[in-house]
């Protein structure tokens, strides 16, 4: 039972695709919420957030400041990722949160956002992994993958998402085998470079995958009726069952996707590119199996200002 003496903290990552609020005192969490917003709409391509992109966000973070006002927060982070990082305009959202929430967002490098996903993925777990482990999480403009044993011995910063990769590369419904070959060639090629530079994930020993692309592929391997954080979280699948997942997921047209019964509706467009990102790394492994975490950087981020 929460120890009413002491005050809370909030917790909110602003990523590409999604924006999300932890509130509570760990390990206890009072409020958890997410919005997709799609903030990095056209990112990729114009270098600049989107006048409506700005809008939903807003909206979103304007409901957040209604949530954090109801509890005793006293601790507040609020941490931006690939699509603020990426955008000749991240001032004037800088501004528009100030403005709302009093506090100024951090915009995280991408070694950073690494090592606050691996310990929100890591401290999750009711069984702790042996060995090297990766973490990886698949966001809408970026991936992180992080290795160690512990704690982060190597990380690297890819930026293929999915909402950055389906919008460079996957514009049929569904996709055409020569548009998926470009996105998977993007994806391979990054995955070079992650190597190159110290991230060697035929070395794991065991992966975990956090976020919205790999918890919905959990789902859709588990062909779940409806979505479930207590099916999903820290579930074992398969690889070879990902992996054919995957294939049927990204040959779905886009109706098909939101028939889906767990499906979000705002993931069911570009989950193609970030279900092919998944796919492709753990090709990369020899793992058996992945588990499946439900915390994530939201988690490390929370953590990171907690006791």
């Amino acid at each position: 039972m929460r120890d009413p003496t002491r005050r809370m903290i909030a917790a909110i990552d602003c990523g590409t695709n999604t924006i999300k609020l932890l509130i509570g005192d760990l390990p206890e969490v009072a409020v958890r919420e997410t919005r997709m917003v799609r903030l990095g709409q056209g990112v990729d391509a114009t270098g600049r957030l989107a006048d409506d992109a700005l809008a939903r966000a807003f909206a979103a973070i304007d409901d957040y400041a209604v949530l954090i006002a109801a509890h005793p927060v006293t601790r507040l982070r609020f941490c931006a990722t690939s699509a603020t990082r990426d955008s000749a305009n991240a001032q004037e959202f800088a501004e528009g949160v100030h403005a709302r929430l009093g506090v100024w967002p951090e915009v995280l490098t991408g070694e950073e956002e690494a090592a606050l996903s691996y310990d929100g993925a890591v401290r999750n777990l009711r069984a702790p992994l042996t060995g090297r482990v990766l973490v990886v999480d698949i966001g809408g403009g970026s991936t992180e993958l992080i290795l160690g044993a512990g704690a982060p011995e190597a990380a690297y910063s890819m930026d293929v998402g999915s909402v950055r990769l389906h919008e460079r590369r996957l514009h049929s419904d569904p996709a055409t085998a020569a548009e998926v070959a470009a996105c998977v060639a993007d994806i391979d090629a990054a995955l070079d470079a992650a190597r190159a530079a110290g991230v060697d994930l035929g070395s794991a020993d065991a992966v975990v995958g956090v976020a919205g692309t790999v918890t919905s592929v959990a789902a859709g391997v588990l062909d779940l009726p409806a979505y479930s954080v207590e099916a999903v979280d820290q579930t074992e699948l398969p690889v070879a069952e990902v992996h054919a997942f995957v294939a049927r997921l990204v040959a779905m047209p886009v109706a098909e996707r939101l028939a889906l019964p767990w499906m979000h509706p705002g993931r069911a467009d570009v989950i193609d590119a970030g279900a092919l990102v998944l796919d492709r790394v753990l090709r990369r492994t020899r793992v058996p199996t992945l588990v499946v975490s439900e915390a994530d950087i939201l988690d490390g981020i929370a953590w990171s200002i907690s006791g």
